[in-house]
């Protein structure tokens, strides 16, 4: 059986039967970045605690990923964990609607988003915007910690993958 081998490339590796003959298949790390994933990582006042300790629990498996936070929410969870997170504007000064951006132009693979569904929000129709956005363009969407715990769980075992570019085409300009 031929291997290859090389630091960079030896991502995952799969054995298919071919009639009698074995062929090792490898997915190089050009395509094992495709596996990186970019993730929105959002809580609003009242959840920032459960944020920064789900974000505790899943450092390692975050911390192969590309992440993005709203601004107070990603300097605590830095804070908290040491992870690099690129930080948008404060949620009701913009940020919401930052990452809401981000999603409308395919560039989030997944939105951790703890909402406090008990407390009015100054900017709702900013949040409200953001999950119909990960409705329109199918991004995973998880707004309570059960959910994130799901799919962060899922993405540690690797058993979620980026859309790779794809587009809702459900939806017609």
């Amino acid at each position: 059986m031929v291997e290859f081998h090389s630091k960079e490339n030896a991502i995952l590796k799969k054995v298919v039967r071919n009639g009698m003959k074995y062929v090792m298949i490898k997915i190089s790390k050009k395509l094992g970045e495709l596996k990186t994933m970019r993730i929105a990582l959002i809580a609003h006042d009242k959840k920032k605690n459960d944020m920064i300790a789900l974000a505790e629990r899943y450092k390692d498996t975050l911390a192969k990923h590309e992440l993005y936070a709203t601004g107070t929410t990603g300097t605590l969870i830095a804070g908290a964990t040491g992870l690099n997170i690129h930080k948008m504007k404060s949620g009701p000064l913009g940020g919401d609607q930052q990452i809401g951006s981000m999603i409308a132009c395919s560039e989030l693979d997944l939105v951790i988003f703890l909402r406090d569904p008990l407390t009015a929000q100054p900017h709702e129709p900013d949040v409200s915007a953001l999950l119909r956005l990960c409705d329109v363009t199918n991004i995973p969407l998880a707004t309570n910690l059960s959910s994130a715990e799901i799919m962060l769980t899922a993405l540690e075992r690797d058993e979620i993958h980026c859309r790779k570019g794809e587009d809702y085409h459900g939806f017609k300009s």
